[in-house]
């Protein structure tokens, strides 16, 4: 499989991102290990965690999808042809979350231990901490390096102005910066990213891996009324945000490229990332051997002019949405 380099990291992947969150969560881990080995079995290469999931489900305390990558790597002993992502700085816990220096010393700890490895290839801030130097941050991730314990580091959840701030803080202290930025963005969630990020991404030659790609599973068509909400835990959610006059419009689009195309709505969805400016490879999750089969589908299809015009026609302005 073709691959594609995160911003001037040296690190290669394939143009899809496996995402973690859901293992421990809506998978155990039998079903996890198997979504991960047909994952690299079909030529993917990088894995996307944090230490922070799953410590929204009632009894778990965050690193729970660490746990789980840290056992399977253990198991198959395929550490050195993969790239593993996981992030620090979301609020695990009321002492665990931000980015000041001593936290994030002490946070890699952790998630290396969980992961079964000495390095992480790609070390993200989960969210930015406006009560943190930007300088202070990217101190700590220099010490990491040096160390060997950090191939490169990455963004998430961040605004334009604040990558910028901390793009010219590295290049003012020699420290590592920002190769990637995993943000919001999907065919739904739109202007932030294409407004505000890709430019700043384009001109810097950062990678960007946007997540919910299939806009937490309704770009695959799965919800079309109220009835269908009730199909998995993410529904709710799901229905509030997205089942309304502009997400149906744009899966009538979907609907008639993937006819064209003789593909699902999500390998259309994810296609369509693929192809966008500034985008490295999108992110998403799956929950069973079939869906990975299906999502890896997608790097192999290619839109063309008539269908991405189809796409936008059916595009009104798109709404910023809050993080993930």
């Amino acid at each position: 499989m073709q691959t594609r380099e995160l911003g001037r990291s040296g690190l290669a992947i394939a143009p899809l991102v496996l995402g973690g969150n859901v293992f421990g969560w809506t998978i155990d881990e039998a079903t996890s290990f198997a979504v991960l080995d047909a994952f690299v079995a079909g030529g993917g290469n990088a894995i996307d965690t944090a230490d922070g999931y799953s410590v929204w489900v009632p009894g778990h305390v965050g690193g729970e999808s660490e746990t789980i990558i840290g056992r399977w790597l253990q198991q198959r002993g395929r550490r050195d042809n993969l790239v593993i992502a996981t992030k620090v700085g979301w609020e695990v816990n009321a002492q665990n979350k931000g980015l000041a220096r001593d936290y994030i010393i002490r946070a890699v700890e952790g998630s290396l231990q969980r992961l079964q490895t000495d390095y992480v290839d790609l070390y993200q801030s989960h969210k930015d901490d406006l009560t943190v130097p930007v300088e202070e941050t990217l101190e700590a991730y220099a010490q990491l390096v040096r160390a060997g314990k950090v191939r490169a580091i990455g963004a998430s959840n961040f605004t334009a102005a604040r990558l910028s701030e901390s793009l010219a803080a590295s290049q003012r202290h020699g420290y590592p910066r920002y190769e990637t930025l995993q943000n919001l963005y999907n065919l739904y969630d739109r202007t932030e990213f294409e407004q505000n990020l890709a430019p700043l991404l384009l001109q810097e030659n950062i990678g960007a891996i946007p997540y919910y790609g299939l806009a937490a599973g309704f770009l695959t068509g799965k919800y079309r009324d109220s009835k269908d909400l009730q199909k998995s835990l993410r529904g709710p959610g799901v229905g509030s945000k997205y089942l309304n006059e502009k997400g149906l419009g744009l899966l009538t689009a979907l609907d008639s490229v993937a006819n064209r195309q003789q593909a699902t709505l999500a390998q259309v969805a994810l296609a369509w990332l693929m192809q966008a400016p500034g985008v490295t490879a999108p992110i998403a999750s799956a929950t069973s051997v079939g869906q990975v089969a299906e999502l890896l589908e997608a790097t192999e299809l290619r839109l063309t002019a008539e269908d991405l015009a189809t796409l936008e026609a059916h595009q009104p302005a798109a709404t910023v949405t809050t993080a993930k």
